[in-house]
């Protein structure tokens, strides 16, 4: 039966794939597997899926495999799953396409939840991101 509650989780936006080298990532996913590129800066990358627009993100700096869960306000999102039962496990934190936070579910499972308050990526005609800041690094920006 449908909820006339508003929903907290929109979409999967992305899997985040952890890889030690982005070039060596990139000719496994982009040119082997046959994954387009996005947009890419000095520690990760996003990959097409052909049938979503859920990206493969490929990234250097966290060792663990993770799912970025789309919401439209984080604030709103963690308000919503903390009277639910849920809770936070890593407060809001600034990208540079919006907010992201880490909460669980009252099993103990993590959400990686985002928005995309501040807009989506600029990226030139080879896919680089055109901002200096990485979207994945919590402010202040990675140099």
């Amino acid at each position: 039966m449908p909820s006339s509650r508003a929903m907290a989780l929109l979409k999967v936006d992305c899997l985040q794939i952890p890889v030690p080298d982005l070039d060596a990532g990139l000719r496994f996913y982009r040119d082997q597997l046959g994954h387009d590129l996005i947009w890419r800066t000095a520690s990760a990358a996003g990959l097409r899926l052909p049938e979503t627009d859920t990206e493969l993100v490929l990234q250097t700096q966290r060792p663990e495999l993770e799912v970025n869960l789309l919401v439209s306000s984080v604030d709103s999102a963690i308000a919503t799953i903390v009277q639910a039962g849920g809770s936070v496990a890593e407060p809001p934190f600034d990208l540079q396409v919006g907010r992201g936070a880490v909460v669980q579910d009252p099993w103990g499972n993590r959400l990686v939840i985002l928005d995309l308050s501040k807009g989506l990526l600029s990226t030139d005609d080879h896919g680089n991101v055109i901002e200096s800041a990485d979207p994945w690094s919590p402010a202040p920006p990675y140099d």
